[in-house]
């Protein structure tokens, strides 16, 4: 996706690096007001060191970065709130002083009533007059989370929020997540939970290697690739699916598969060739998932070939 001008934020040939190594290269992107913008990619491939350049915290070493079609400044800043992978609270304040203070520093206004409805909302009333260091690590990342959004920026950027929280506080966080975009708020965030970007984001974004390799909505980047996944339900082992013949890949769930077929092989003579081994409960022929396309281009199979090409 292109840069557009009226985008929430738009980087345009964006690099940095450090060192010999080159962090993020030649960067386009946009990400549309009002929609949540998933940020995907594997660990090291640049995805937290461009939020923080979008957030000013590092300067890109070329290219340009506009939020809300204005260049990066300090008062764009005030607009943003920022929940970084590495959580950080003073941990001896008690939790609603906490974010009344923090929230003062981005707008000066007493906003005590906003802090008590995201606390309700979030379930911690309770913990709201205790000190931040009685917090269990899902209760503190709520914590962090109401003081990225309390201060209702017009974007909101979270770098890896669903990261260490058990199901029930995943819900509670993608519910919040939906809310502000419900209200106009802009979303980006970044995610290793390919399910949670899938089933959220209106758009999608992965780089690798500091390059950018998928963007758009999850129909368009699932569109570029063909009816090649076969999903099925059968009854005992499957050990014999990967010798099955077109098929290229097998992707055991323990009590479903996933099969990659190769572009000449015929589904139903795959289907054939499985009931005369075992009982076939579930088949269906679909498009990939996320996280099947993220395990094509980042996997180790997508490395071995890169390895295998640089040597030929």
């Amino acid at each position: 996706m292109t840069s557009t001008p009226d985008a929430a934020v738009s980087l345009t040939g964006v690099t940095k690096t450090f060192g010999k190594h080159v962090a993020v290269d030649d960067l386009v992107l946009s990400v549309p007001r009002g929609s949540v913008y998933g940020f995907i990619g594997p660990n090291g491939s640049g995805k937290t060191t461009t939020l923080r350049m979008i957030m000013n915290i590092l300067y890109p070493d070329s290219g340009t970065i506009r939020v809300f079609g204005a260049p990066l400044s300090p008062a764009a800043c005030d607009r943003i709130g920022y929940m970084p992978e590495e959580r950080g609270l003073y941990r001896r304040m008690k939790v609603r002083e906490l974010l009344v203070f923090l929230a003062g520093l981005k707008n000066g206004t007493d906003i005590r009533r906003s802090v008590d409805d995201w606390l309700a909302r979030l379930d911690l009333s309770d913990w709201a007059d205790k000190k931040v260091e009685t917090l269990s690590k899902g209760m503190s990342q709520k914590v962090q989370f109401i003081a990225t959004v309390v201060f209702q920026p017009d974007l909101v950027i979270l770098d890896e929020p669903f990261a260490g929280l058990d199901p029930v506080n995943t819900e509670v966080m993608k519910d919040a997540i939906l809310e502000l975009r419900r209200r106009g708020t802009t979303v980006l965030f970044s995610t290793h939970d390919m399910s949670m970007a899938e089933r959220m984001c209106d758009f999608v974004c992965m780089i690798f290697r500091g390059s950018k390799v998928l963007d758009g909505t999850l129909n368009d980047i699932r569109d570029t690739y063909a009816l090649d996944t076969v999903r099925l339900r059968i009854a005992g082992d499957g050990a014999f699916l990967g010798s099955l013949h077109g098929v290229d890949h097998v992707n055991d769930y323990g009590r479903m598969q996933e099969l990659r077929i190769d572009a000449a092989a015929d589904p139903q003579e795959i289907l054939r060739a499985v009931m005369l081994q075992t009982t076939v409960e579930q088949f269906e022929v679909v498009k990939p998932s996320l996280h099947d396309i993220f395990v094509r281009i980042a996997g180790p199979a997508a490395k071995k070939a890169v390895q295998e090409g640089a040597h030929a």
